[in-house]
């Protein structure tokens, strides 16, 4: 099982991570000279990640020593959401509730590609995640992984197609 993740995992790395768009890089070096919100703003995919981590006043947090893991869900990751709901959670009376989806996101330490299995494990915002694999892909909570190790002065992110929800936050938003 783990040569198989390992497989699926190096696939997804070279066919999605080289040539997605989300960092053209062809060796891992790819940026290791910026921090996490740097690399994040220096793509314009991630314009929405990035008014989110302001917004939440998470960016100080992401720039420090780390290491972190970021899954970073794209601009259209976030347009899946109902309309309205990135716009209503930029507003400064919900803040709580953003940083607990924004750090929903994030690992403490660096895992890379290669290291994830599937396996659950626990975010910064205090709640778990669970990896698995459906049909060849390497998913978090449901999001696929669509480019992995894009290297950070303080971490690791790996991109996903879908912004994932806490439980909590699941919770407050059906009632």
């Amino acid at each position: 099982m783990k040569t198989l993740l390992i497989s699926i995992t190096a696939l997804l790395i070279t066919s999605l991570g080289v040539s997605a768009g989300y960092g053209k890089k062809k060796d891992a070096s790819y940026g290791a000279k910026k921090d996490i919100v740097a690399t994040a703003a220096a793509n314009e995919d991630f314009s929405t990640l990035v008014a989110a981590v302001k917004a939440a006043g998470l960016v100080e947090t992401l720039q420090s020593e780390g290491p972190f893991t970021v899954f970073a869900p794209t601009n259209d990751a976030f347009a899946k959401l109902p309309e309205g709901t990135v716009a209503d959670l930029l507003k400064p009376e919900n803040k709580d509730k953003l940083i607990a989806i924004l750090t929903y996101h994030v690992i403490p330490g660096k895992v890379m590609a290669a290291d994830v299995k599937p396996m659950m494990t626990k975010t910064v915002q205090g709640e778990k995640v669970q990896f698995t694999t459906k049909k060849g892909k390497v998913m978090i909570n449901g999001a696929k992984i669509v480019a992995t190790d894009i290297l950070t002065t303080n971490g690791v992110i790996h991109v996903i197609d879908s912004v994932i929800l806490p439980e909590m936050t699941e919770k407050v938003a059906q009632n």
